[in-house]
């Protein structure tokens, strides 16, 4: 383990918030065990284990029924933990892969029967090395016919550039953590500004209003950052998705707790119909829809 890596939080507690029947997690992750599912050698952090025996206990635990579990960049391409939990978790989850551009018919064809939905581009240059546009372009193209989308991690210097090209995909695009967006700088904030410009503009864009925990300035309950969640799932309701980030890799400031952070639901979708839409109808129409 990376030595100051912050190994995610032991106990949660249960929330107060009940969410909704068939509920979504849509952003988690599983790692390792590395004795079984080795990181890659290229990553940039080598975190704990965190199993599919222990995300779908927290699951259960939080009053969720599915989960959403995105590759990370510490397994590289090798989609072998990710594979294994989906198949494990059967119907309960669906997966968003990590794929170079060298991926055949036949493997993303077995990732769709085992529950891959999409992929992810991680643009965020402090955990990835650069890569090529055309590269994830040739990924579009092999993927579409599949009717998967792309997941897109970047740090909001980096949106104004990445735009054109995101736009130019013409595939289903949703971003992870609002953006990054900086709260410091408030809801009439450039870089919100233009994010909630793009999803207006764009209706194929959609969003996570997840991970206030990274967003926050003033930390625990992350009253900064629920105006800016609150906006989008109010401005955008069937574009919006949520998810835990759970188990929360590269975490400087602090661990959350994943019950806490169940109970900030409610503050950003403060109706039934809002948890209903965040919760269940948009990410089943996403990743369950046949």
């Amino acid at each position: 383990m990376t030595p100051d890596y912050l190994p995610f939080h032991p106990d949660p507690k249960k929330p107060a918030f009940t969410p909704p029947s068939g509920a979504v997690d849509a952003h988690c992750h599983v790692f390792g065990p590395a004795d079984v599912f080795p990181y890659a050698a290229e990553r940039k952090y080598t975190p704990c284990d965190a199993s599919k025996e222990q995300l779908f206990a927290l699951r259960d635990h939080l009053g969720f029924s599915k989960n959403v579990i995105v590759q990370a960049s510490c397994h590289g391409k090798n989609n072998d933990a990710l594979l294994d939990a989906l198949r494990s978790a059967g119907d309960k989850a669906r997966g968003i892969a990590v794929v170079g551009p060298d991926i055949s018919k036949a493997e993303l064809l077995d990732m769709h029967a085992a529950g891959v939905r999409g992929v992810r581009f991680n643009f965020v240059k402090r955990l990835v090395d650069d890569t090529p546009r055309e590269v994830f372009r040739a990924i579009v193209d092999k993927i579409k016919p599949l009717g998967w989308h792309i997941i897109v991690y970047f740090e909001p210097q980096d949106l104004h550039d990445l735009v054109p090209f995101l736009i130019s995909l013409d595939i289903t695009v949703v971003i992870d953590h609002m953006g990054r967006v900086d709260v410091s700088k408030g809801l009439g904030g450039q870089d919100f500004q233009e994010f909630v410009a793009l999803l207006k503009e764009h209706d194929n864009f959609w969003t996570k209003v997840s991970c206030p925990e990274r967003l926050s300035v003033k930390g625990p309950p992350y009253d900064d950052v629920i105006p800016f969640a609150h906006y989008l799932v109010e401005h955008f309701p069937t574009r919006v998705l949520w998810g835990t980030d759970w188990p929360h890799p590269n975490m400087k400031s602090h661990m959350p707790d994943d019950g806490a952070l169940t109970d900030v639901i409610p503050l950003i979708a403060p109706t039934e119909q809002a948890q209903k839409l965040l919760l269940v109808d948009n990410p089943n129409r996403l990743y369950w829809a046949e």
